[in-house]
């Protein structure tokens, strides 16, 4: 069963985390009171298209710090398994130099709540959750295991977020940061198209 969660507060969770070698027991969405976060998650440790992703959001994770927004990855693994990840190079298919939290999700209840469980097989698809502020999801994103995602897309739906909340206009179709936005009228949609 699929469940739209867009508009709704974010589903809570605590669970055990790896923060770069470390393992935090209580792990939670309330740490990032006031702060964006991107939760992604994504079906197992030690794939193929997975290491791909998460080197990539560390790759931009500058960009979404500067935003005031945290990244958060997922999956079914345990914490242990997360942090024999961690230790693995690049080369090997690890993903040493990854410093945003890992979430264990074990259980896999929080792939449950999210609605990202793949049931049949038991691991988490590649979901994609931009939660505001305020705990709100604001986009959700659910991809097959063999799509991976775009980091920039990502990056630019929370800079649309962030412009949409300042401004209060609305940012039409493949806008990008400094393009042109619009009042969310009809009379700003012809001002926009003229």
């Amino acid at each position: 069963m699929v469940s739209l969660l867009v508009g709704k507060k974010a589903p809570q969770f605590k669970a055990k985390a790896a923060v770069q070698n470390q393992i935090v027991e209580n792990f939670s969405l309330d740490l990032f009171k006031d702060k964006y976060v991107i939760l992604f998650f994504y079906p197992l440790d030690f794939t193929f298209v997975c290491p791909t992703e998460l080197h990539a959001f560390q790759e931009r994770l500058k960009d979404f710090e500067e935003k005031g927004a945290v990244i958060l990855g997922c999956s079914v693994d345990s914490v242990f398994t997360h942090l024999a990840y961690l230790k693995t190079p690049k080369s090997e298919g690890g993903i040493k130099g990854i410093s945003y939290p890992l979430i264990a999700d074990l259980d896999k209840n929080i792939a449950r709540s999210y609605y990202v469980l793949s049931e049949e097989e038991g691991i988490a698809y590649r979901g994609l959750f931009l939660i505001d502020q305020m705990g709100i999801v604001r986009h959700q994103l659910i991809n097959d295991l063999p799509l991976g995602r775009s980091v920039s897309e990502v990056l630019r739906l929370l800079e649309a977020l962030m412009f949409h909340e300042k401004h209060g206009q609305v940012c039409p179709a493949n806008w990008s940061k400094g393009e042109k936005t619009m009042e969310p009228t009809a009379k700003g949609l012809a001002a926009y198209f003229a």
